[in-house]
Formats: C-alpha cells, structure tokens, sequence
C-alpha cells in the first residue's frame, strides 16, 4: 500500500504560524483517535504559503479524510 500526505494550504501573511498551530490539532487527533501515524508537519512553500500535512496509509485513508476535510493530498514521497 503506498502513503499518502494530506495537506491543508493556507495562505497570507500568517500562514506558517496558522499551518504551525494547524499540526498542533493533527498531532492531538492521532492521540485522541488512537492512530498508528507519526509523520506530520508544516513546509513554507512562499512568504505567503505554508501547507500542514498528515502522511497516513491508503488503507486507512477516508475515515481520516472524511474526519479532517484536508484541502488536498498526493501520494507521499519521503523528502
């Protein structure tokens, strides 16, 4: 099964302490929800982008799609 990255794009002047604080609440639902996943975090993409990300497992997938509505996702490539 291959990886997939969620994403959530957020843009303006505070997008990278929005994506910040966004991980913070990914972070907290893998914990509540009990999910075997550890690979999240936020990249600055411009002065005005910075996208959040969650990496799960195609199988596993939609529940946690349809729970946290991400913007988009991509299949997951280790950087």
């Amino acid at each position: 099964m291959r990886d997939l990255k969620l994403i959530w794009d957020f843009y303006g002047p505070n997008a990278e302490n929005t994506a910040k604080h966004h991980e913070i609440h990914l972070k907290e639902y893998i914990k509540l929800e009990k999910l075997d996943v550890n690979i999240t975090g936020y990249k600055t993409i411009s002065d005005v982008h910075t996208i959040a990300f969650l990496v799960v497992n195609e199988a596993e997938m939609k529940p946690i799609r349809d729970a946290l509505k991400p913007h988009r996702g991509q299949v997951y490539n280790a950087e």
